[in-house]
């Protein structure tokens, strides 16, 4: 007999950011594993020219476009992706995050408050909104943010981005010490380098020091976020909760 342990068919999601990138690749794992999922993202044409291509296979998805920096948008946006879940929601991905980089002492306060608003505003909204769902239902929910490298260490030039990835990892801990016995499993992911667009500010030397770095001998990819993901979104993760799990091919151990 088959095990339906890592069985997320039928799973109502949301994955924020999902017009490009890592947050793509994971709304697509789950939609290739039969979940029906709402791709939330502010760039509107791109966020339906991908969720276009996905049904048009097959897949259950819906676009919601809208400012993640906003929080009335934000519960606009949650309210229009419940009434086309039904009602249900069993996963959350609250994934969408920017990038802004200058040396700490140049850095633009707008710019600051822009990245803390989307990185970590937008982070806790939903998943406050998700919460009075998921508490709910018989079923419990997942809830599964994104932390980053420099959960651990400082990065360079990214003073903001680390200021909020840091408050990810300890609001996913919180959040699982008050929810863990209410039927809620909260825990992160923390890509390691990845070859997508937010690193493509970084400087060639830099590139080539990480590079170096990483037992695995390659950058990831957005491909390689889709096991983990599916695991935290599936049964076999149900006494999981408040972990922060690197996806890094091995950068931390070295």
């Amino acid at each position: 007999m088959v095990s339906s342990k890592f069985d997320v068919a039928g799973k109502c999601c949301i994955v924020t950011g999902g017009a490009q990138g890592l947050s793509r690749s994971m709304a697509e794992g789950l939609l290739e594993n039969g979940c029906k999922v709402v791709l939330m993202d502010v760039q509107k044409e791109k966020l339906e020219a991908a969720v276009s291509e996905y049904r048009s296979i097959g897949y259950d998805a819906c676009a919601v476009s809208g400012n993640l920096a906003d929080r009335a948008e934000i519960d606009r946006m949650f309210e229009e992706a419940m009434k086309y879940l039904g009602g249900k929601l069993d996963v959350l991905v609250p994934a969408a995050g920017i990038q802004r980089r200058h040396l700490p002492e140049e850095f633009p306060v707008e710019e600051w408050d822009l990245v803390l608003a989307v990185n970590l505003n937008h982070v806790w909204l939903m998943c406050q909104n998700a919460l009075k769902v998921m508490l709910r239902q018989p079923t419990g929910g997942k809830i599964i943010n994104i932390a980053s490298m420099v959960s651990w260490f400082g990065g360079t030039t990214v003073p903001a981005y680390t200021a909020a990835k840091g408050a990810v990892t300890q609001l996913t801990k919180s959040l699982a010490s008050d929810c863990a016995g209410r039927g809620i499993n909260i825990n992160a992911l923390a890509p390691g380098y990845m070859d997508t667009e937010m690193n493509s500010g970084l400087t060639d030397a830099r590139k080539a020091e990480i590079s170096q770095r990483i037992p695995q001998v390659r950058w990831g990819t957005g491909e390689d976020m889709k096991g983990p993901l599916l695991f935290l979104a599936s049964g076999a993760s149900d006494y999981l909760n408040g972990a922060i799990i690197p996806v890094d091919g091995g950068y931390l151990v070295k």
